[in-house]
């Protein structure tokens, strides 16, 4: 197996899976947390380890560690393991998902940027969801009934009950306070945002090939996901917070022991659900667009990592991360897309236009 962005919470849930099941790790590709990376070799004794930069490469503890997007792509072509898990953050994870596509293996996706710019090129035929949303519509799509609309679920982000009067002056530390999930910095902020939610609402569109897709929220992170079927009948899957549940589907070719404790629903007692409105999140405002114009998903994208890391510099407000993506998707809704190639200079072009946008 094949595990990139080994560090970060699907990593590290990946490998602890993993070792549960006796499963082989031929490649680790990490970031720039070397000291974690360190005890994940010691504990799956890697063939090869990669990480994102080369001054860092005296640190690792491995005989044959590279650095640098081209040694991924090489590590895939090149591996045996027939199953890559694509954990990566942000855009950086396309080219990986392409490469392990093109070369026949079956591909674990948790990076949400690679169907959200790219969705429209991605053969989603040998793909297998790990986020708990996508999975729990793959867990209860069933082809036999005819399928009206997909629903996922939204935990409402750091700043669901806070003070829409006060949401322009939030804090980065209290934009990363997220209620019910330990996650990394940028995806904790597009869940405040609720543009994650957004990037999983494209997801859906190219996994399960429909436009018909919308999100609610469910404050307990319960309730993952539901079906509406044309006969008014809905389906619901429920499972405890953990990631463990959809990797283990992800990457065992059968699941037979338990993964997580079970639900005990008379302990919940009450499952409440919200709309998620534009005022408390201007950048649902969008949905619609996003759905149906299968270009635009490179635009909010490449807008959002730009304003998101300048959010968490704190050279803009948190309001203004919103801003940002609405202004890129009004300045391109007429793009038209024809090709990968495309997706990579379209990204530039659009960080390059927010970098000079005036707030």
């Amino acid at each position: 197996m094949i595990v990139l962005g080994s560090t970060g919470s699907i990593g590290v849930n990946t490998l602890v899976i993993a070792k549960k099941f006796g499963l082989g790790i031929e490649v680790l590709v990490a970031g720039r947390n070397i000291e974690l990376l360190n005890q994940q070799i010691k504990l799956t004794n890697p063939k090869k380890v990669i990480i994102a930069n080369h001054e860092d490469l005296h640190k690792v503890n491995h005989s044959n560690v590279k650095a640098g997007e081209v040694a991924i792509l090489e590590a895939i072509e090149n591996s045996s393991s027939n199953l890559v898990v694509n954990a990566l953050v942000g855009f950086t994870g396309l080219k990986p998902t392409l490469k392990a596509l093109e070369c026949g293996k079956k591909l674990a996706l948790a990076n949400k940027e690679s169907l959200v710019a790219a969705g429209k090129f991605i053969d989603t035929t040998n793909i297998i969801p790990i986020d708990s949303e996508h999975f729990g519509l793959w867990y209860l799509y069933d082809k036999k009934k005819i399928i009206d609309s997909l629903v996922v679920t939204a935990s409402g982000g750091s700043f669901r009950d806070f003070p829409l009067e006060k949401l322009q002056n939030v804090t980065v530390k209290e934009a990363l306070n997220h209620p019910n999930w330990s996650m990394g910095n940028k995806i904790t902020i597009d869940s405040a945002t609720m543009t994650n939610k957004l990037f999983e609402l494209i997801e859906a569109r190219w996994l399960f090939n429909t436009t018909k897709c919308d999100a609610m929220i469910e404050p307990k992170s319960i309730i993952h996901a539901l079906i509406n079927f044309k006969d008014g009948s809905t389906t619901a899957h429920i499972a405890n917070v953990s990631m463990q549940l959809p990797i283990a589907y992800a990457i065992l070719d059968k699941v037979e022991d338990e993964i997580l404790e079970k639900v005990d629903l008379l302990k919940v007692q009450n499952l409440e659900f919200k709309e998620i409105k534009s005022d408390r999140y201007p950048i649902w405002e969008l949905k619609n667009e996003l759905l149906t114009n299968e270009n635009l998903g490179v635009v909010i994208n490449s807008a959002n990592d730009f304003a998101v890391a300048k959010f968490l510099a704190g050279e803009i407000r948190f309001l203004d991360i919103s801003k940002i993506a609405l202004h890129a998707i009004e300045k391109y809704h007429n793009l038209k897309i024809t090709s990968t190639q495309d997706i990579f200079s379209i990204n530039d072009e659009v960080k390059r236009y927010v970098m000079e946008m005036k707030l």
